[in-house]
């Protein structure tokens, strides 16, 4: 392939919360999604933990953002939008 085909993309900003305790979930969340906000879309892994997903969720709703929870295959983690 042509190097004037080739489109690089940047990369997507990941925040993986496996072995963070729940307390400590709103501020890293916060924390990530405020300093990013400009490099949307943002993933954040949360596991299968409804617990986690309802935390994320709640910051991402404090502060206007629109997400995706996951997909068909693999609901484990919150796609913030805008």
């Amino acid at each position: 392939m042509t190097k004037r085909l080739m489109k690089k993309y940047e990369p997507i900003h990941e925040l993986d919360l496996h072995g963070i305790q729940h307390r400590d979930v709103k501020s890293l969340v916060e924390d990530f999604v405020l300093k990013n906000q400009k490099s949307l879309p943002l993933k954040i892994i949360t596991g299968n933990s409804e617990k986690m997903k309802f935390l994320v969720i709640d910051v991402l709703n404090i502060h206007g953002f629109q997400y995706s929870d996951g997909d068909y295959y693999n609901r484990g983690y919150i796609d913030v939008l805008n």
